[in-house]
């Protein structure tokens, strides 16, 4: 697999940041996105303190250009979204913008009508 983004701070994409460091030999390279830059902070020194090293950057994942640039930056195999449903499709746009793989756990929820 080698590298990998992973978009959401919430507790999933913290138990899956943290279950992803736990195998090396197919995440080698970790990055956590979301908004707010010290959740992802707090959860990469989590995962330092246990198994392995998590770089984090901030990102508005409404903005499809700035997730398309943090791609191309990060150079991953694969973007797991784990952000809010409504994000789905600006992510989404931005992984076909960026020619990468996309996996998702949540289905798309307009913002005005959201659910989650």
């Amino acid at each position: 697999m080698g590298r990998v983004l992973v978009i959401g701070a919430g507790g999933v994409g913290s138990v899956a940041v943290h279950k992803m460091a736990m195998s090396p030999d197919i995440f080698s390279h970790i990055t956590l996105a979301s908004r707010t830059r010290s959740k992802c902070d707090a959860i990469a020194e989590s995962v330092k303190a246990r198994t392995g090293v998590v770089e984090t950057a901030t990102l508005d994942a409404d903005d499809i250009a700035a997730t398309t640039a943090l791609i191309q930056q990060v150079k991953p195999a694969l973007v797991v979204n784990l952000a809010l449903p409504y994000q789905d499709l600006a992510i989404m746009e931005a992984c076909l913008a960026a020619g990468v793989n996309y996996l998702d756990t949540a289905n798309y929820e307009p913002r005005d009508e959201a659910k989650f």
